[in-house]
């Protein structure tokens, strides 16, 4: 071969070499992952090879036909003959179809261009280039337009158009970024995830989802999620048909329960469509663990307050019994009293319907109605008969003394009420703060009725116990009076029944 025939050949050459070595360089990353993640790209790529098997067809039994090409000859030329033929149908038929294919995927290449925040922007752009460099020669081809001595211009275009292909690839080495997001978050996810498409294909998985199935990714991506899922504990398919969902699940893996919280997004595309969900489960064993047992610890508090309110409680009330045994003890007519007129005390109570901390506090309040008596001198508090206006004076500051004794006791804040206003009145006349109806407290006109009862009922050394029937007749003649009428009825209603 002469010198000037293989200087002609280096354009060939160089396009074919550069050509493989692109092809070598995607081959060898043929397994990016997520490259075939979609199934039906696949059957798209079987469909179109259908068309070129035909056309190869066609060119092997063309010299019997001559569907592709006629009036083939030979014209001499420099530094090689050239062979020319005319175009037939099929020709432009198929050059047509692989501008079809061509133009498709320039579409998607540069859908990837403009779309916002591109990573890979520079480097889709140059592959999108090299693509159309030789779409390009081959049009001149068919126009018969000549941009070297020989008809075809495809060699030369399809070497410049590699070379820009190979500086896409090696300069922004763009197999060896993209796998970076998938592989390095994705796949490093301890989460298991998997993504479905709108038909509810499984499109990706990662590899902590392989692991609980005991599957491998050829298994399932592009098999339906209702037959991936059919067993599988995680409820995914039971939300192949929403847009968001949240739900829990629980089973055992060798005899240890195991918590699942399964998360449903939406995935769109550019435009704002939806393209499929993404299914991720969190592994949420160590928070119900962590809340299973600040549930028992809770308990246990509160187990542990409830008996220590109790032993508080306990001794409240141990201490308001040894207040009101320490004046029965200092006066012997009244023994007994405190607990007679509490126990009808919260029968009235009770029958108003007041229940709970307010029955409580009125059983305090009731035990320590006389605690003002402790400042009383013995000469008055033992006196038989009537008192002086002033020794009455005196026993009428009682309540103040109580109100002054127990206020300092948070705990005794409300049962206060009972020692400080058990001597109002309902028509105003009581003291120590002269009120009258709604204004006296609750708690102290039950006991209000409570007390005279007990104190008619019992000898004094001031005055002999009364009968039955003239207490009843005197609560009656005083209802609207002395006390509230509303509790005198009420009282009354208990006596009737014998339960007082």
């Amino acid at each position: 071969m002469a010198r000037n025939e293989f200087l002609y050949l280096i354009p060939y050459l160089v396009s074919f070499a550069l050509s493989v070595g692109v092809l070598l360089y995607a081959w060898r990353r043929r397994q990016s992952p997520g490259a075939l993640a979609f199934s039906n790209a696949r059957t798209y790529f079987l469909g179109s090879l259908l068309v070129p098997s035909l056309f190869a067809a066609m060119l092997v039994t063309d010299f019997h036909f001559h569907w592709l090409y006629k009036n083939v000859h030979l014209t001499p030329g420099i530094p090689f003959s050239e062979l020319l033929y005319d175009f037939t149908p099929v020709i432009y038929g198929f050059a047509l179809y692989s501008y079809a294919l061509m133009l498709w995927g320039l579409y998607i290449l540069l859908r990837r261009i403009i779309r916002p925040h591109s990573l890979y922007r520079t480097q889709v752009a140059l592959i999108t280039l090299g693509v159309l460099i030789p779409i390009i020669g081959t049009v001149f081809t068919l126009l018969n337009i000549k941009i070297a001595p020989q008809r075809d211009a495809t060699p030369f275009t399809a070497a410049i158009g590699s070379l820009v292909i190979a500086w896409g690839l090696f300069r922004f080495q763009i197999f060896e970024v993209s796998p970076i997001g998938r592989d390095q978050v994705f796949e490093a996810l301890v989460e298991p995830v998997v993504i479905l498409d709108n038909q509810h294909l499984v499109v990706d998985i990662n590899s902590a989802m392989l692991a609980l199935l005991g599957k491998k990714a050829d298994d399932v991506i592009g098999q339906p999620a209702k037959i991936v899922f059919d067993d599988f504990p995680i409820p995914i398919k039971m939300y192949t048909h929403v847009s968001y969902a949240r739900a829990e699940a629980i089973f055992n893996i060798e005899k240890k329960e195991i918590h699942y919280e399964l998360t449903v997004w939406p995935v769109y595309n550019s435009s704002r469509k939806m393209m499929g969900r993404i299914y991720i489960s969190h592994d949420i064993t160590a928070l119900k663990e962590l809340e299973y047992e600040l549930r028992n610890l809770n308990a246990k508090l509160e187990d542990r307050v409830h008996a220590r309110t109790k032993e508080l409680a306990d001794a409240y009330d141990t201490m308001l019994e040894g207040f009101a045994r320490a004046l029965e003890l200092r006066d012997k007519e009244t023994e007994g009293h405190s607990r007679r007129v509490t126990e009808n005390t919260l029968k009235i109570a009770q029958k108003m319907g007041i229940t709970g901390e307010e029955l409580e506090d009125i059983r305090s309040g009731s035990i320590l109605h006389d605690i003002g008596k402790i400042s009383t001198p013995d000469e008055i508090l033992h006196k038989p008969g009537k008192l002086t206006p002033e020794e009455r004076a005196v026993i009428q500051k009682h309540p103040e003394t109580a109100f002054k004794l127990l206020s300092p006791i948070t705990y005794l804040n409300k049962a206060i009420e009972i020692p400080y206003s058990h001597h109002e009145k309902w028509d105003g006349t009581g003291y120590p703060q002269g009120l009258k109806e709604r204004e006296i407290p609750l708690a102290a006109r039950i006991f209000a009725v409570a007390d005279v009862w007990d104190a008619l009922s019992f000898d004094r050394s001031y005055n002999k116990a009364w009968p039955r029937e003239k207490i009843i007749q005197y609560l009656i003649d005083e209802s609207g009076k002395h006390f509230d009428p509303k509790i005198v009825n009420i009282f009354l209603e208990l006596v009737d029944k014998g339960e007082i």
